[in-house]
């Protein structure tokens, strides 16, 4: 079998808004957590501000640069325990994902979760699923120093995976997370799950409407041109 054919070596999911359609309850307890704190927000702005980057990035827009680290991890542990209550109930694998990861499981190839979540919303998001299973190793935004649109964590996960950034798949739904996984060199195939199809394309230059869509031969073919 040529390498060619062997690809993709490694496939990389983000979470929120791949795995699960998370999203809108992040941004329903964000916007109360704003709102109680009298911190003025226009919501049509708030999925762009918040989808895709890490609790402390989001504290030192919204709250100053001054804001110290224990103040933004105590208020990251109270927002996210909001959304674990509220989500755990709707946690759900998107459209079409579990037929995927089975058939790429089934062909031996090794996955990952790169999300800029903490750990606790990591692990609680893929045991609701029960998808530990298939995962290899899950990497949460805590364990790089640098957030997307850097591609530390996409680096960082290939590198545990033993695998080329190159060699590798990334499924992404936010903007800063395309910029990440191609600032890579991973391919990127966006999921247009938070925000419009045309948009990720052209951020993205593969996205499709669900995983329904999208077969391990597909993600294949990325690696013919």
């Amino acid at each position: 079998m040529t390498q060619e054919a062997q690809r993709p070596a490694a496939v990389i999911f983000d979470m929120d808004g791949v795995l699960v359609d998370s999203n809108p309850f992040h941004l329903q307890k964000w916007a109360e957590f704003l709102r109680e704190r009298g911190v003025a927000f226009q919501e049509a702005d708030l999925p762009q501000l918040i989808l895709g980057q890490r609790n402390d990035t989001l504290f030192r827009y919204f709250f100053g640069s001054k804001i110290t680290a224990e103040e933004s991890r105590r208020m990251g542990e109270e927002v996210e325990a909001r959304f674990r209550a509220a989500f755990k109930a709707h946690a759900k694998p998107l459209a079409g994902l579990d037929a995927l990861i089975r058939e790429i499981h089934a062909a031996g190839i090794p996955m990952a979760v790169a999300s800029s979540a903490i750990c606790k919303n990591v692990e609680f998001v893929v045991d609701s699923l029960g998808y530990r299973q298939y995962f290899k190793l899950l990497v949460s935004g805590e364990e790089v120093t640098r957030p997307k649109p850097d591609p530390e964590i996409y680096l960082l996960a290939a590198a545990r995976l033993g695998v080329r950034p190159e060699d590798a798949v990334a499924f992404e739904d936010s903007f800063p997370g395309v910029e990440a996984v191609k600032a890579a060199g991973i391919k990127c195939v966006g999921i247009a799950s938070s925000f419009p199809l045309e948009e990720l394309r052209a951020r993205a230059g593969r996205a499709v409407g669900s995983f329904a869509e999208i077969h391990l031969r597909d993600l294949r073919r990325l690696f013919l041109n």
